[in-house]
């Protein structure tokens, strides 16, 4: 029973964080505005891309890999849209995005899946790449996104009285959610994560789902792209850039096993929101960007012990 107890309660130390320093910095902040609508609705408006992104990354860690190119994927996304948008349309534009994300996800996925080569070298490797490809797509400048349909669509707009940086949220939340628990892929990725060799052997297409969850994690960071420059109506290079920490931060914390095999979309919210509450906190406090990295690095070392030792019980 205490063994039993003790697993539960770690399922649940995301919510019990978030309660935690929401509640530190609501009593060290009070006045100083961070208890206000405005602020608190920034929150979760910054938070979204985050979290979005934070979906992949569940997959792709359930099933035992790892996607360091995310930040890369957003920033290509984001100005291959816009590009596209000012030559051609809405329609054409956003193709283009979730394109850019789609193919540099299967780029990723055939050479971790069918090369055989391992996901944090080739995530490596293609984060560099294509953070050059950002850079060199429009010779470092920004390319502004003035499209109402696209901007309202993506970013600045709402509807029911809800931004639509919240419906893509929830959309997302949801759509995951269902997949990740209420699916065969689902079950079949958790599979691999935990046994490739067993999943293989119990008829699982391990290659195939690690093809999938390279490409969701891709196609995921290309709609982070898109909601990225509709909210700030541009895109540029640096979009995306300091966002891999906070999402593995996020997904880790949100009680995703570093080594596959377990995961949870709801805990990836959470952890996502706990992130965007600490870095607001933090700036209200004074602290500066440094030391804001600092403390994440500190909360990703934390989360990534306590996976890997729940790992080895």
């Amino acid at each position: 029973m205490p063994l039993k107890m003790r697993i539960n309660l770690q399922q649940y130390v995301v919510y019990f964080g978030f309660v935690a320093i929401f509640i530190f910095f609501a009593v060290m902040l009070q006045d100083s505005g961070f208890l206000t609508t405005r602020n608190l609705s920034n929150i979760v408006l910054q938070t979204a891309p985050v979290t979005i992104m934070a979906i992949g990354l569940v997959f792709v860690l359930s099933a035992g890999e790892i996607d360091l190119s995310i930040g890369s994927i957003v920033a290509v996304a984001a100005l291959s849209a816009a590009v596209v948008i000012e030559s051609y349309g809405v329609v054409p534009g956003v193709l283009a995005g979730l394109g850019a994300g789609l193919a540099i996800g299967f780029a990723n996925g055939v050479l971790v899946a069918y090369v055989r080569l391992p996901s944090f070298l080739v995530t490596l490797a293609t984060m560099g790449l294509f953070a050059g490809v950002a850079r060199s797509l429009t010779n470092l400048r920004s390319v502004p996104v003035t499209d109402d349909t696209f901007t309202g669509f993506f970013g600045s707009g709402s509807l029911l009285g809800i931004p639509s940086l919240i419906w893509w949220t929830i959309l997302a939340i949801a759509a995951g959610h269902v997949v990740y628990r209420e699916t065969r892929f689902g079950a079949h990725v958790l599979a691999v994560g935990d046994n490739a060799r067993a999943a293989s052997v119990s008829g699982i297409k391990v290659p195939h789902i690690r093809l999938a969850v390279m490409m969701l994690s891709g196609g995921l960071a290309g709609l982070a792209g898109l909601l990225y420059s509709g909210r700030l109506q541009a895109a540029k290079y640096t979009l995306g850039e300091t966002d891999l920490m906070t999402v593995i931060a996020a997904v880790i914390v949100g009680g995703t096993l570093l080594n596959g095999g377990r995961g949870s979309i709801v805990g990836a919210l959470v952890g996502s929101l706990m992130m965007g509450v600490l870095n607001n906190g933090l700036i209200l406090m004074g602290l500066s960007v440094s030391d804001q990295m600092i403390v994440r690095g500190f909360i990703i070392l934390a989360a990534v012990a306590v996976s890997l030792r729940e790992k080895l019980r």
